[in-house]
């Protein structure tokens, strides 16, 4: 262990020089403008690995954006970890909120500010240089494989097959994901679960061409006007979903899940005062962490129509258009949700307007058995460098791939996220703490340390 500290002391100014060269490039996978760079931060985090003691890492081309694989196998006797990550990252849009530039990172205040600082290429890259650490100290003790995707932040519509491809270049004993948050520094966690996806595109077209307000108003349905009445009958007065059929699937949480809940930290003056609220939106009948934890949601992630240039110009819209995503629970299933919004919204349309709802991508929601070795291992881990043993808790987020991975691969999952839910993730101004980063490569070693222990006490 003070191998591994003095270590990381001798070269933490190189690791975090290598994540800020990661970051300047402005890897987009929803723009296609960006295919050339979505290349070359693969081909980077390709080249990063191999330094970093990889015996093979290697490009693997897909319909879309490449997949990195990487590994190195020490004995094939000893438990194998899949590390999953992203290099990519969401668009910066939009660029004016931005207090520096998206692809530029800057460090102020002990904090990077950068697109994917946090989600996720400074999240997998930890794994990168604990690798690192534990190779130049002679200290690794299971085998690490690396599956580093270019598709996370639209889906990743190109993992499934790639993973039922190679199955047995994948073959693991645990997957091992970088990609959520904690409590804080001060209160550390452990995501027990994630939330699934449904995300669908709604399109409301009413006229042929966009029409003068003054002359037509009042005559012709507004697409804008309509869209937000049928985007309105989404909840009703107690912010509870009204599409039929939604809550069908829903696993309630125990009485004794909402305490452990109630137990973690939370301070609910700080929390809107860190995003700027007066009062707190939801649900009725449930706490603010268990809203974003156990319960599904739907919210709009965009909406437009008409003429939002600068100035005035008084048009009935043609069309009007929104995203819409909802987030999942346990026992729903993202198919059988995105099938009953597309048939909502087909079916409220009024007369006088069409309807055209598509689906974007969707993905299942996860739970990790807490009696596991691995979430065992790392909450050893965790409880090694912070001094206190982590709290479990339910993250909001989503990560598509989870389910995939256990029902190709055979095999659980364990999160060891080291962001803060106040990083900005997908909005402007993203950042991640320095000392989140460096206390990620001072843990991840400990987690294969204990990992190797309890696999070989159990076999």
């Amino acid at each position: 262990m003070q191998a591994w500290k003095t270590y990381h002391e001798e070269h933490s100014n190189r690791f975090l020089e290598e994540l800020l060269a990661l970051l300047r490039i402005p890897s987009i996978s929803a723009r296609s403008e960006n295919k050339a760079d979505m290349v070359a931060c693969a081909e980077a985090v390709r080249d990063r690995l191999l330094e970093a003691g990889a015996e093979r890492a290697e490009l693997h081309q897909t319909p879309g954006h490449p997949i990195v694989f990487g590994e190195r196998i020490i004995d094939p006797a000893l438990p194998t970890v899949l590390v999953y990550g992203h290099y990519d990252v969401q668009p910066a849009d939009p660029l004016e909120l931005w207090h520096s530039g998206p692809f530029d990172p800057v460090i102020k205040d002990g904090k990077i500010y950068a697109r994917g600082a946090c989600d996720d290429k400074g999240q997998f890259y930890m794994h990168v240089k604990a690798l690192e650490t534990m190779m130049q100290t002679g200290t690794l003790c299971t085998n690490i494989k690396f599956c580093i995707e270019g598709e996370e932040e639209i889906g990743s519509p190109n993992l499934a097959h790639f993973v039922k491809d190679h199955k047995e270049l994948l073959k693991a004993d645990v997957v091992l994901i970088s990609d959520t948050a904690m409590i804080s520094m001060d209160n550390p966690s452990i995501d027990i679960g994630v939330r699934g996806l449904s995300y669908i595109e709604v399109e409301i077209t009413g006229p042929n061409r966009d029409l003068h307000s003054g002359v037509y108003g009042g005559a012709v349905a507004n697409p804008a006007t309509i869209l937000a009445k049928m985007i309105a009958t989404c909840h009703d007065e107690n912010n509870h979903i009204t599409i039929p059929g939604f809550y069908d699937d829903v696993v309630e949480s125990t009485p004794e899940e909402r305490k452990l809940m109630a137990a973690a930290p939370y301070n609910e003056e700080e929390f809107k005062r860190d995003l700027g609220v007066e009062a707190i939106w939801g649900e009725k009948g449930y706490t603010t962490n268990e809203r974003t934890g156990i319960r599904p949601t739907l919210e709009v992630n965009g909406i437009w129509g008409g003429y939002t240039g600068e100035g005035a110009k008084t048009v009935l819209p043609s069309k009007a258009t929104a995203k819409i995503s909802a987030r999942l629970v346990p026992n729903q299933s993202s198919k059988v949700i995105t099938e009953k919004l597309l048939n909502y919204f087909r079916s409220i349309a009024p007369a006088g307007v069409t309807v055209k709802a598509e689906e974007h991508h969707g993905g299942e929601p996860y739970m990790t058995p807490v009696d596991s070795i691995a979430y065992q291992a790392a909450a050893k881990a965790i409880e090694d460098t912070f001094g206190k043993a982590p709290i479990p808790v339910r993250g909001g987020g989503s990560i598509p791939i989870c389910a995939l991975f256990e029902q190709e691969l055979g095999i659980k999952i364990v999160f060891m996220g080291f962001g803060l839910d106040s990083d900005n993730l997908h909005s402007p101004n993203e950042k991640y703490d320095l000392f989140n980063f460096h206390k990620g490569i001072e843990t991840i070693p400990h987690f294969h340390k204990h990992f190797a222990e309890m696999w070989k006490q159990g076999s």
